[in-house]
């Protein structure tokens, strides 16, 4: 009963602020949702007002039509509730602070927009997410904490999580895309899975993921019965997450710290990667056999004994090789004949101040030139 009255209070306050007409509730003030308030949404939300300073509940139903969020500006909300069979579309970023709960029906954000996206902040959190009831489109999520996108692509969940290298408080943005990357439907070029490290034996042509963020981050990517995932690999343990580098043009090994599952339903998780600096990422194999070169994507040269240099195993069997690393920018860092896994995050490239300059934290790049082989190139991830 006091929850009635607070709704119903909230709205007389700051009804000459507000235009309900039969198709959409107009907001061109100032509407705030009080503590423990509830409001429910059975038309479309037009808010081209402030409606940002949130407390309560906001509940949007129609099991009869599809809803719209537009306007101006960007509502943001403490709790909300989706109840929408035939979906709610957003055409203006929607915020949540605290709570979503997935009760019926997809929230559809536009694929040709990443601009336009459901906005999870300080950390928010939600439930109920399954093929039938996720985001299909963009989810964005505000925290310092690990997250995984409640994403998916038409009636198909297919999460995907980010495990953040420190607890910085950052922005990372996701969609998942069930579709080839030779041929993306809304991301500008295309990811042409014949071109990959010589590390690499094949990329999955089944889906992919877009991951925005600026700062390190494991990605942890799913699979299902639909991902063909026995097409890649006869061993889970060959599989590794794989990100398409623009500048490379080609896809490069993120690696596979870890997996679990079966050839039907399962997650690997990269090592530490930097997502801004790949335009895709899925999943794909190594090559297997004996005499294989294997590059391991990441290094932590803090002198606890574990990952501190850059290590390739196999060179015994090119032993005239010369490894040449670049920073993102292209210019030259480091360049030894006769590799020996010694590199430990410190330049000797022409760009070098002094010698034995540390390198900053980041993704970097590599050529491996071979003598009895083709050259090997790839990115890889310096952490301190």
């Amino acid at each position: 009963m006091n929850k009635c009255k607070t709704t119903y209070i909230v709205i007389a306050i700051f009804i000459n602020s507000l235009v309900i007409g039969q198709e959409a509730f107009h907001n061109f003030g100032n509407v705030q949702i009080h503590e423990e308030g509830q409001v429910g949404f059975h038309i479309d939300l037009i808010n081209n007002g402030s409606f940002t300073n949130n407390l309560g509940l906001a509940g949007f139903y129609n099991q009869n039509n599809q809803l719209f969020i537009s306007g101006a500006n960007q509502p943001v909300f403490f709790d909300v509730e989706v109840d929408t069979p035939f979906d709610l579309t957003l055409e203006v970023p929607v915020g949540i602070t605290n709570f979503l709960d997935y009760v019926n029906g997809r929230i559809i954000t536009p694929r040709t927009d990443p601009g336009i996206f459901l906005d999870f902040t300080n950390n928010g959190l939600y439930q109920g997410e399954i093929d039938a009831d996720h985001t299909d489109g963009y989810v964005n999520n505000n925290g310092d904490l690990d997250f995984t996108f409640p994403i998916g692509d038409d009636f198909r969940l297919r999460t995907m999580s980010v495990l953040p290298a420190d607890n910085t408080f950052t922005s990372y943005k996701a969609a998942y895309f069930f579709e080839d990357p030779n041929d993306p439907s809304t991301l500008i070029g295309s990811f042409n899975t014949d071109l990959f490290q010589n590390s690499l034996s094949i990329i999955s042509t089944k889906e992919y993921w877009d991951l925005d963020g600026t700062l390190p981050t494991r990605v942890r990517l799913t699979w299902d019965e639909q991902s063909d995932i026995e097409l890649l690999a006869d061993d889970l343990s060959f599989l590794r997450v794989v990100g398409f580098s623009p500048v490379l043009n080609r896809w490069v090994n993120l690696g596979n710290s870890s997996f679990s599952g079966t050839m039907n339903q399962g997650d690997i998780t990269s090592d530490i990667i930097e997502p801004n600096q790949f335009s895709a990422l899925t999943i794909g194999s190594v090559l297997r056999g004996n005499g294989a070169i294997t590059v391991y994507t990441a290094i932590s040269p803090n002198g606890d004994g574990i990952n501190d240099t850059f290590v390739i195993e196999g060179l015994e069997t090119s032993p005239n090789n010369e490894l040449i690393i670049f920073n993102r920018w292209g210019v030259e860092v480091f360049r030894k004949r006769n590799y020996d896994n010694s590199f430990d995050g410190r330049s000797n490239g022409r760009a070098t101040i002094r010698e034995d300059e540390q390198l900053p934290v980041g993704t970097y790049y590599y050529v491996l030139k071979l003598e009895d082989q083709k050259d090997l190139a790839g990115a890889f991830y310096i952490n301190r």
